[in-house]
């Protein structure tokens, strides 16, 4: 019998296109909750707050809302698709069809992360575009816009990976979601400026990397950076290393999952 060599570049198209497979066959409820959250803040906090806070005289409360309404939108969708799909493959036991070809950990991680960025991405374009329908869009530095998205969904990615991995049941993927994921996201300057915050709250926020991401893509939109942009994306991209790394050393352990 002829043996064929194992391919893993073949092995990682046909993982990321069973995650990308599994959230199309959802999508209408994948972009559909999001946008119209994300619409409730914005009408909710916007009719209360825009006449009263004031950020620049060329932006109101509303247009520096939003890139944050985009960006929490972009972070929970992407911890949200590797941990459910992760999970799911565990309880149901199919996840073993994905550990018994010598699939590398490094590929099967990199397809859930990169799958999961990919949603988180989808979502915060989608929720973007119908916010633009009720608030003058600015966009002011496009790069810096696609970097800090592009690295906050794959750094959700990676922990919701590991949060999946950790877990056993779904409900431990509510506590995490409820007392780690939630928290970070409110605490990361969404709806207010730093500088507004108490010295104490202000360190608080500081040392959330969740932060930087919020202030780095927003700064992409309105041009006000809180930040120097560098130093934000440096700090998220090491970020992203060491949660991916810690994700591919659990894998590899077979932490909760082989034994």
């Amino acid at each position: 019998m002829q043996a064929y060599p194992f391919n893993a570049l073949r092995a990682f198209q046909t993982l990321l296109k069973k995650e990308v497979v599994r959230f199309q066959k959802v999508a209408f409820h994948t972009i559909a909750a999001p946008v119209l959250s994300s619409l409730l803040y914005l009408i909710v906090f916007g009719a209360a707050f825009d006449n009263k806070i004031e950020f620049d005289s060329s932006v109101s409360y509303s247009q520096f809302l939003v890139p944050g309404l985009v960006m929490m939108a972009v972070l929970q969708n992407a911890f949200a698709n590797s941990s459910s799909s992760f999970i799911q493959s565990k309880i149901s036991g199919t996840l073993a069809f994905i550990l018994m070809p010598p699939i590398p950990d490094t590929v099967i991680a990199t397809a859930y992360i990169l799958s999961s960025a990919l949603r988180g991405l989808l979502v915060g374009f989608c929720v973007w575009i119908v916010t633009a329908l009720w608030v003058s869009p600015t966009v002011s530095h496009i790069g810096w816009i696609v970097a800090f998205a592009t690295a906050g969904a794959a750094l959700m990615g990676a922990l919701g990976l590991i949060a999946a991995i950790w877990a056993d049941r779904y409900e431990q993927m509510g506590v995490i979601q409820t007392f780690i994921v939630m928290p970070l996201t409110f605490l990361s300057g969404i709806f207010y400026t730093v500088e507004a915050l108490p010295s104490t709250w202000q360190t608080i926020t500081r040392i959330n990397p969740f932060y930087y991401l919020t202030d780095g893509f927003r700064g992409g939109f309105i041009g006000n950076f809180e930040t120097e942009p560098w130093i934000a994306l440096t700090c998220v991209l090491i970020a992203v290393l060491m949660i991916s790394t810690v994700a591919v050393a659990l894998l590899k352990s077979g932490y909760k999952i082989r034994h």
